[in-house]
């Protein structure tokens, strides 16, 4: 597996979509294979990668529709526990590792000013990529 594999592995890893924040699609495949809107629940992700030695700011934000915050903050507990079990998450890539931390502040509530039942977690992740490029 690739950085952006792991990446994309770990995000999908929570039971929501998640997607590259740059390639959400309209569309994505049912239980039957038949395309369909996308919907609530959803996580975007940012990709960046980089090699040993530097920290790099990743984040991604949970996306829900709802009149309640309940759903999009159980899941924002799932993924801080997945991250600091041990202080730290690691994922196993071809080359190495990458080594997952939560940033400060790790979460914040967003909104949309267009539909007040959007809600949205940012999440501040921060990464090594413990790989010689």
């Amino acid at each position: 597996m690739n950085k952006a594999q792991a990446l994309n592995a770990f995000w999908n890893s929570f039971d929501w979509p998640a997607f590259d924040e740059n390639s959400v699609p309209e569309k994505i495949p049912n239980d039957q294979g038949e395309m369909v809107p996308l919907t609530f629940p959803y996580i975007t992700y940012s990709e960046s990668t980089d090699s040993l030695g530097n920290v790099v700011s990743l984040s991604a934000s949970l996306w829900d529709k709802s009149n309640s915050w309940e759903r999009v903050s159980l899941k924002e507990d799932e993924i801080a526990k997945t991250i600091a079990e041990y202080g730290h998450h690691v994922i196993k890539i071809d080359d190495g590792y990458i080594w997952l931390v939560k940033g400060t502040p790790f979460a914040q509530r967003m909104g949309d000013p267009n539909d007040d039942k959007v809600k949205r977690i940012y999440l501040n992740v921060l990464g090594e990529f413990l790989t010689a490029y």
